[in-house]
């Protein structure tokens, strides 16, 4: 009896169970997205300082995810093999979602004359605490699925933590414009970072508590302390070799996943400075007055609310589409259906960067959610059907370093190339945030091109 026969298949509820906890670190991750921008600006970050601390996501990926996954496949204790790793990132994440807004004050206890750079810096490690947290949570959350669901249920188990990020970003951007549209209260930056905190941290709790992982024969367990210890004592350059040297249509997932991921950071990463710089005509404030960067503030609060909207919407469209993508590809293939979905995003891209609009740019980002959709699910339902037992945690992190390290390039050179470009607005000035599109949209379409070479493994 091989291990595949041990797994049991998963009721709809059951696999909605599964996923409370992506939900919750995705609302968290939300959070970060959207409001470390404004955030960072505050504090004096200029556009390329902005993004390389945005390198704190791509970086911790890279070195956390393999490194966090191959302890998890190492791991065998009472608690789960990946559980703990859920636990106690999210606790940790959660302390750095509640102290980052606090980064002022905390700098401020250091004494009354600190350098002003003091508190970025401190913003700075607390963000690279959250995401290195997030990474070492999400690598081993992803192992779960080839641990304990069957193969044939690998792209609806994918499809549904898609469907809970998706929801879990809904909420987490749609709670501030909400209160404010209802109540006509303007929640503070602080409080939802606390809010998000507290989300990570209970609902990852609730999925270590309520998900009972495999236990394998012990004949299987031993076959998987050896095939994990083979993995572990090798050097990581020559494992990433043979990840890539099992097929080569794992090499062109994984360069399909590269490029795609340049695209898709193109907008998670500069969309909410886009809309408050771009489309509220609001400057550059990292070098103004505080009596001047006032005047800006009930429009910034607008600009940031609208952020917040639209993410909720492209985030809607991401989790209502996820199981209608999962039964296309079923049916047409995942290959068919992740490519067309990369084309619709790169038209979406177009649409934002060439016509700067309220009505349009809501449109825009509600298509680009179709892309942000397949790309949480089918490219990983591709990848499952060629990882060895024992050595899923490994896997999802070498293949995570194919979603980090295109981001370098996003947080740096085009980073650099938007703090180089700028206009003048009048007496003040202001950058081409809008070039993050036309060049994501070029990016997105490499990703579908290579993504329709792969010749799919079949079952």
């Amino acid at each position: 009896m091989s291990s595949e026969d041990n797994l049991r298949k998963f009721s709809s509820l059951q696999l909605l169970n599964f996923c409370i906890g992506f939900f919750g670190l995705q609302f968290a991750w939300q959070m970060r997205i959207i409001l470390s921008g404004p955030l960072t600006e505050s504090l004096g970050a200029s556009p390329l300082l902005y993004g390389l601390i945005w390198l704190a996501g791509p970086v911790t990926g890279i070195v956390v995810q393999p490194i966090i996954g191959a302890l998890s496949d190492n791991t065998f204790t009472k608690f789960g093999r990946r559980l703990p790793y859920l636990f106690f990132g999210a606790l940790f994440g959660a302390i750095g979602l509640i102290l980052l807004p606090k980064s002022e004050f905390i700098s401020s206890l250091f004494g009354s004359n600190n350098p002003a750079w003091l508190a970025l810096f401190i913003a700075a490690i607390f963000i690279w605490v959250i995401d290195a947290c997030v990474n070492a949570a999400q690598g081993p959350y992803r192992a779960l699925v080839p641990d304990n669901i069957k193969k044939s249920q690998h792209a609806i188990a994918n499809s549904f933590l898609s469907f809970a990020i998706g929801l879990g970003s809904v909420v987490s951007a749609g709670v501030a414009p909400f209160l404010k549209w209802a109540f006509d209260y303007q929640m503070s930056v602080d409080a939802q970072f606390t809010m998000a905190g507290l989300a990570f941290i209970l609902s990852m709790l609730w999925t270590c508590i309520t998900f009972r992982e495999n236990v394998p024969s012990k004949e299987a367990m031993m076959e998987k302390k050896l095939e994990a210890k083979k993995y572990a004592s090798k050097p990581f350059i020559q494992n990433v070799k043979e990840f890539l040297g099992v097929s080569p249509e794992v090499t062109k997932i994984c360069l399909a996943q590269f490029f795609t991921w340049i695209g898709l950071m193109s907008l998670l990463i500069f969309f909410t400075q886009y809309v408050v710089h771009i489309l509220y005509g609001i400057p550059n404030t990292a070098d103004l007055a505080e009596n001047i960067i006032a005047t800006f503030a009930d429009r910034q609060a607008e600009a940031q609310n609208f952020s917040s909207i639209c993410f909720a919407f492209f985030n809607l469209i991401c989790f209502i589409i996820a199981i209608p993508i999962a039964k296309m590809a079923e049916i047409n293939g995942n290959k068919r259906v992740h490519a067309i979905s990369l084309l619709i995003m790169a038209l979406s891209y177009l649409l934002i960067a060439c016509m700067p609009n309220k009505v349009v740019v809501f449109a825009g980002i509600g298509l680009a959610g179709i892309g942000w959709s397949s790309t949480l699910a089918l490219p990983f339902a591709m990848l499952s059907k060629y990882i060895k037992e024992g050595t899923e945690g490994s896997a999802m992190g070498i293949f995570n370093i194919f979603i980090s390290a295109p981001q370098v390039i996003v947080c740096t050179l085009l980073a650099w190339f938007i703090n180089k470009s700028t206009f003048t607005m009048g007496i003040y000035t202001n950058n081409h945030w809008d070039y993050a599109f036309l060049f994501g949209a070029l990016m997105l379409i490499i990703g579908a091109f290579i993504t329709l070479t792969v010749k799919e493994k079949e079952e």
